[in-house]
């Protein structure tokens, strides 16, 4: 059985000290894949360094390279003509973290949006899939989505409505779990994971940030993903190794990595 955590940030400092211990526990837990996805332009290169040092025999890390909406603050528009260049030296297998992000405070809409799109337009230039962060701004995401067509990914961390589920798995796009899910009081993410197509749902623990339920309060770690594949299990019934054959499969169709 093998797993693909579909989105880490394993580059994050709150690994600097055990990440190659993490990435053994990981394997142990039958993750076989992570990918690595970028916040910064600053820290391309340490989502670069991670993935060539801490890419093993039976466990892979990849890189994806954006500019999250939660640095919107950060972001230069030079970092998107910099952007381009990374896509196409540095051969990635995503375009991400980005997004829009409309619950932060102080979200600045006007340039988060710009920076969306133009990744968007990025996306279908070098035929990559996004991974999108969308928080209080799914409708917005769907709009953008629709416009640009031929554009795939994942929407990771999916917190909307099983109508907005149906409309982008519609558009041929993959819904992210992870740790929330493991949360009784979850109760509408539990029922969606329970009664949407699995062939729609990647795996993912959005470590070091969002930990499940057993692990509340600490760092969250790639490792733990088997604790959401169990928990996806056991909300639909099934077994535990029919949701990693299926989730892995999407993954690696998705991101067009090789079991």
């Amino acid at each position: 059985m093998k797993l693909i955590d579909s989105h880490s940030h394993f580059d994050f400092s709150e690994f600097d000290n055990d990440r190659a211990e993490a990435l053994i526990r990981a394997d142990k837990s039958d993750v076989s894949h992570i990918i690595v996805s970028a916040t910064t332009a600053q820290r391309w290169s340490n989502v670069k360094n991670t993935v060539a040092q801490f890419s093993k025999k039976h466990l892979h890390c990849h890189a994806a390279y954006g500019l999250h909406p939660l640095f919107i603050d950060e972001h230069k528009t030079e970092d998107l003509i910099n952007l381009k260049v990374w896509l196409d030296t540095e051969d990635p297998v995503a375009i991400g973290e980005i997004g829009l992000d409309y619950f932060m405070d102080n979200p600045n809409k006007e340039k988060q949006l710009e920076f969306f799109v133009e990744q968007l337009k990025l996306a279908k230039e070098f035929d990559l899939p996004v991974i999108v962060h969308a928080r209080k701004s799914l409708d917005i995401v769907l709009k953008y989505l629709r416009q640009i067509t031929g554009l795939r990914g994942s929407i990771h961390s999916f917190s909307g409505s099983e109508q907005q589920a149906k409309q982008l798995i519609e558009l041929g796009f993959y819904l992210g779990f992870g740790g929330p899910i493991t949360y009784t009081r979850a109760t509408r993410l539990r029922k969606l994971v329970s009664t949407l197509p699995l062939e729609s749902i990647l795996l993912e623990t959005d470590s070091p940030d969002q930990p499940d339920a057993s692990h509340h309060g600490e760092r969250n770690e790639p490792a733990y993903l088997l604790l959401v594949a169990q928990a996806v299990a056991e909300l639909r019934g099934i077994d535990v190794a029919e949701v990693a054959k299926i989730t892995s499969f999407n993954a690696q169709t998705l991101f067009k990595i090789d079991r």
